[in-house]
């Protein structure tokens, strides 16, 4: 989680910082074989090179970046979530506990797909 540190450190509200960490921490527990880095300026998730994740701060949301491909693959489930979303963003809001079995399965699901994937995009 060191490599985190400064994008944390850098977010002014205590609670979304607070949050944002927890998130960051949880994945990093559940998925340890993923490399973790800042790229773009957000925290972001890696599995033998390729992009698994993103996250992004906005005034009412954590964003999980996912790629479009991603995006479309697990479009109905991520409509039955209860969550918004953008084409390549879930939008986790700071005054709703997150679902962690959600973030899981999301998480889960881009590994196994992007096992083959030889590219840092999905191709």
């Amino acid at each position: 989680m060191e490599v985190f540190s400064e994008f944390l450190n850098a977010i002014e509200h205590p609670e979304q910082q607070s949050r944002t960490r927890e998130v960051l921490q949880f994945i990093s527990d559940e998925f340890p074989q993923l490399e973790k880095r800042i790229g773009w300026n957000q925290p972001i998730f890696t599995d033998h090179g390729t992009y698994i994740a993103g996250f992004s701060i906005s005034k009412k949301h954590l964003g999980l970046g996912l790629e479009s491909a991603t995006m479309e693959k697990l479009s109905e489930r991520i409509n039955t979530s209860g969550y918004k979303h953008t084409k390549m963003v879930i939008q986790l809001p700071w005054n709703k506990p997150v679902d962690y079995a959600f973030i899981r399965e999301i998480i889960a699901f881009n590994i196994a797909d992007k096992k083959d994937v030889d590219s840092f995009w999905h191709g």
